[in-house]
């Protein structure tokens, strides 16, 4: 395993301040990435982007070595909505995202890919990869991520299974890859405490590690299997520090960035990065 390999982590922070202040809070956690909610995430509302704002953001991640960020959609899309007027309001808000994405061009935007709401699965792939088609363009610099879920309620992407095929059905292959969530695959029913490797092999086998982009480091409050959705603080839960201590340095995944979402505030964001990269090999 590589030695002295640079630990690429942050944490969610909030967008209500701009991209300049984002940024100056993750340098004062020591983080070299950070995720940021698009639009306020209940509501779907979005706050106009200020050119020299952003300007000055992009001056600044230069000079601080950041690496790609992981912008985050809102719960309220869902792309596999069975109303009509549900998808339509997605279908808005992911057409306006992709264009403010480019705002910070060559970044990634992640998304939970939608629950089918009684439909079945095959329905809300179908939908979902639908909606990548009709969206995503050569022209754009930003990546999509489908993000792991834990298969609570009728959720698509419960298995790496249904992740791929989304993406099987998408023709713009190269705006689309993977956000894998630690708390979301262990309570999905993977076990990445006692089986990393080969929960990876199989990643590998279904969609392709090249395609994994990002990665959401947390623990749980559920045990493996559990089909929820509760994360907790690092060492603090069902996966517990050692095996997150693992993930963090495993070769295939070390280059990756890693976003906490954890229940914290900014001086636990930053206790966490700075455990995590004393636990760095």
């Amino acid at each position: 395993m590589t030695k002295n390999t640079m630990l690429h982590i942050g944490c969610h922070l909030s967008s209500a301040k701009g991209y300049l202040a984002m940024g100056k809070d993750a340098v004062s956690i020591k983080a070299d990435t950070f995720a940021f909610f698009t639009r306020n995430p209940r509501s779907g509302k979005a706050k106009d982007i200020d050119p020299a704002d952003v300007q000055a953001f992009r001056t600044f991640a230069e000079e601080h070595h950041f690496t790609k960020l992981v912008a985050h959609a809102p719960y309220t899309m869902n792309l596999c909505a069975a109303k009509e007027n549900i998808r339509t309001f997605a279908h808005e808000m992911l057409v306006d995202d992709l264009q403010r994405m480019e705002a910070t061009p060559g970044n990634y935007y992640n998304f939970h890919p939608g629950s089918h709401v009684g439909q079945g699965s095959e329905q809300g792939i179908a939908l979902i990869a639908a909606e990548l088609n009709r969206v995503l363009t050569p022209a754009q610099s930003t990546t999509v991520l489908l993000e792991t879920m834990t298969g609570k309620g009728s959720e698509v992407g419960r298995t790496f299974e249904e992740l791929r095929a989304i993406m099987d059905q998408v023709e713009l292959q190269d705006k689309l890859g993977i956000c894998l969530d630690t708390c979301h695959v262990w309570d999905g029913g993977y076990d990445i405490v006692h089986d990393l490797d080969g929960v990876l092999q199989e990643f590998d086998r279904i969609i392709g590690l090249e395609r994994l982009k990002a990665i959401h480091l947390n623990d749980s409050l559920n045990p493996c299997g559990s089909h929820k959705d509760r994360h907790a603080r690092i060492g603090e839960g069902c996966i517990g520090l050692e095996a997150l201590t693992r993930v963090i340095n495993h070769p295939q995944l070390q280059d990756l960035p890693f976003i906490l979402e954890t229940p914290n505030e900014l001086p636990g964001y930053a206790q966490e990065i700075a455990l995590l990269r004393e636990r760095k090999e």
